[in-house]
């Protein structure tokens, strides 16, 4: 009876741990450079939490050189400040849990070597150790192209792929990279930087009207940026692309390969 008891109990043990273990919740790590890139997902962002996905929403840089011609702010420490309160609010409109690290906008790059290499390293030992913490279960960063050609975003976007290549992670763990269909773009020269052949943009997410109504809500809080008025019109231009938002996801080879043909 005793031997009975015992395995029921061992049993039942197995049986609490497997169902706590689906249960848990699924986690989404988004890896991106400055504030306001988030729009590029933020709609499948705003559909997975819907969903009950864990989101953390990594941004790399303080924002600080991003002056434009809708606004008239000065690039420096105020500018920093002013978007750091503005990605909290828009990581709060989306519902993610926002980590803000504070590296330099073009990452030091126009203090040469001693100052771009020193600053690019600590980004990747502490991106590792927010992937080690996080544990997530999908990465969503920028690609080679970085969506727009920008350094800081190809970079950032390397630094993730060079951190997930680095180790064999203790649980799966999928890479995906944004990407603009090419046939989305006007011309050759766009279709080069920054467009992808549908062929490899393997993961293809669909989200709603409401998805997307929530994700220009949180643009909006990038208001050093983009003027409401603006924010309109980046809507509708994106709403032409319709209601997919198109990934690439890291092939990690099946075999190992003995020639190159």
């Amino acid at each position: 009876m005793k031997k009975i008891k015992a395995f029921i109990l061992i049993y039942s043990c197995f049986v609490c741990a497997v169902a706590a273990a689906q249960e848990s919740p699924k986690k989404l790590l988004a890896i991106f450079a400055h504030p306001d890139d988030e729009q590029s997902v933020a709609p499948i962002l705003v559909k997975a939490v819907e969903e009950g996905v864990e989101v953390t929403l990594v941004i790399a840089t303080d924002g600080r050189l991003g002056v434009n011609e809708y606004t008239d702010y000065e690039a420096g420490d105020g500018l920093a400040a002013i978007r750091r309160g503005e990605m909290e609010c828009a990581a709060q409109v989306l519902g993610v849990k926002l980590i803000h690290l504070d590296y330099h906008d073009q990452l030091k790059s126009a203090e040469g070597f001693d100052g771009h290499i020193p600053h690019v390293q600590s980004l990747i030992l502490e991106l590792k150790e927010i992937i080690d913490q996080v544990s997530p279960d999908a990465i969503i960063t920028w690609g080679p192209d970085g969506a727009t050609s920008h350094m800081d975003h190809r970079l950032v976007g390397a630094s993730v792929t060079q951190v997930f290549v680095s180790q064999k992670w203790n649980k799966p763990m999928d890479l995906f990279y944004f990407g603009v269909p090419k046939d989305f773009l006007d011309t050759a020269r766009a279709k080069t930087l920054r467009g992808q052949e549908r062929s490899y943009l393997n993961t293809q997410i669909s989200f709603t009207e409401s998805h997307y109504d929530k994700a220009y809500q949180a643009l909006l809080c990038h208001k050093s940026q983009y003027p409401s008025e603006v924010v309109a019109r980046i809507k509708k231009e994106r709403a032409q692309m319709g209601k997919t938002l198109y990934l690439r996801q890291f092939a990690v080879p099946k075999e190992i390969k003995l020639t190159l043909f």
